[in-house]
């Protein structure tokens, strides 16, 4: 049913019944059910939550050398890893990466999916990290065998109801033109399947603090950024570039090195690279990037990690 709204000096404007239930307008709003009064019609809309707000959660990259694609003595499946995410370690967010998917049938991915949502987990992300891919080159034959791999792996996310796929960084500098072009391709594909594409700062972006922010403006559509806070080249260009990053962030890759028995980590502030997410609006999801050799030492290391961030978040609620 569509409803004809009147707005004083301008044409008249059809709006869909849900519009014409949701609308703020203070205007008079006259159609075949009758006249909505001002006072309803201005009432305001209640804010939507963000779900992923605080969330807490990890990188599949932080299980490396503990999980198979097939069930092995010792080791972690993806199917198993939700469960033991939620209960053993108390998060529900898990971030995808390309070489962690035992398959890409949609008979396993469904599996996947099941078993996340059986566990309460929420799966957000997948990290494009296949090898030897050149979306940058000046060779259309090398560009376009990477564009079709980054497009199957959207078609992934997109099945598996992931909000989000990130393309890998090279370590060299590419030519601006071809990589924004290639990046406003996959951006128009992934909008088309509701994943939006994410910019990391890796490889070639790295030096400059500014690097993600330039290049999601000048991609301008269906991109935004996901800050590691490990992979910057120094302390200064760490600080300042997540100062610049983090107001366009939409999921962060909480990198800690080699951790302390009480969660020291000399190699970089990581109380800080919080404190200026937190304060530049950024709420969540907090995706830990860790790993250790030791399944036992790496349990106990996210466990530390994640009641250290719960503890910051907490007294950073009470501050504001």
């Amino acid at each position: 049913m569509l409803i004809v709204q009147y707005l004083p000096g301008e044409a008249k404007m059809k709006i869909s019944r849900r519009e014409f239930f949701n609308s703020s307008s203070r205007a008079l709003i006259v159609s075949c059910l009758g006249t909505v009064s001002l006072k309803a019609a201005s009432k305001p809309k209640p804010q939507t939550v963000n779900p992923l707000d605080k969330a807490l959660g990890i990188t599949t990259s932080s299980f490396s050398g503990h999980m198979a694609a097939q069930a092995l003595k010792g080791k972690i499946t993806l199917l198993e890893l939700p469960r033991i995410l939620r209960n053993e370690l108390g998060m529900k967010v898990i971030d995808l990466n390309t070489s962690t998917l035992a398959a890409t049938d949609k008979k396993y991915l469904d599996q996947v999916r099941a078993a996340a949502d059986k566990a309460g987990c929420v799966l957000t992300n997948l990290k494009m990290n296949q090898r030897n891919l050149d979306m940058n080159s000046p060779d259309e034959a090398t560009r376009t065998k990477a564009l079709t791999t980054y497009k199957k792996s959207i078609d992934v996310a997109s099945h598996l109801g992931l909000k989000w796929a990130r393309p890998l960084p090279l370590v060299k500098r590419p030519d601006m033109k071809i990589h924004i072009a290639s990046y406003r391709e996959l951006c128009d594909y992934g909008a088309e399947r509701n994943v939006q594409l994410l910019v990391e700062n890796y490889g070639w972006m790295q030096d400059d603090p500014a690097s993600v922010v330039k290049l999601v403006e000048a991609i301008g559509h269906n991109v935004a950024a996901c800050p590691d806070t490990g992979n910057w080249d120094s302390d200064s260009i760490r600080y300042a570039g997540l100062e610049q990053t983090f107001p366009i962030s939409v999921t962060c890759d909480f990198k800690a090195r080699n951790l302390g028995p009480q969660g020291e980590h000399p190699l970089y502030d990581l109380k800080r690279c919080f404190e200026i997410g937190w304060n530049a609006g950024f709420r969540g999801p907090w995706c830990f990037e860790h790993a250790n050799k030791d399944r036992k030492a790496l349990f106990r290391e996210l466990t530390l990690l994640r009641e250290m961030l719960e503890g910051w978040m907490k007294d950073a609620a009470k501050d504001s």
